[in-house]
């Protein structure tokens, strides 16, 4: 057996339990299928999920990301 820890799939994120860790903009960007380029502009113009500076590093925690999609849901359907 393998001593190292498979990373789990981001997406599974938003489909199921948050992980025990902060998402990248690598984890966001395969998450929403997107380029990561997209998800620094997200956080540049402040239209995607919220992000936090960790040092130079940008995180997201899982919640709010949850949160985000959530609101980016009934959001649509309000619209509709």
């Amino acid at each position: 057996m393998s001593a190292a820890r498979e990373q789990p799939d981001p997406r599974a994120t938003l489909r199921g339990g948050l992980p025990d860790r902060y998402l990248t903009p690598d984890d966001i960007a395969e998450m929403f299928e997107v380029p990561k380029e997209t998800v620094y502009q997200w956080r540049k113009k402040r239209t995607g999920p919220p992000g936090f500076r960790i040092g130079k590093h940008v995180r997201y925690d899982p919640a709010d990301v949850h949160a985000y999609v959530r609101d980016r849901k009934h959001a649509d359907r309000d619209a509709a």
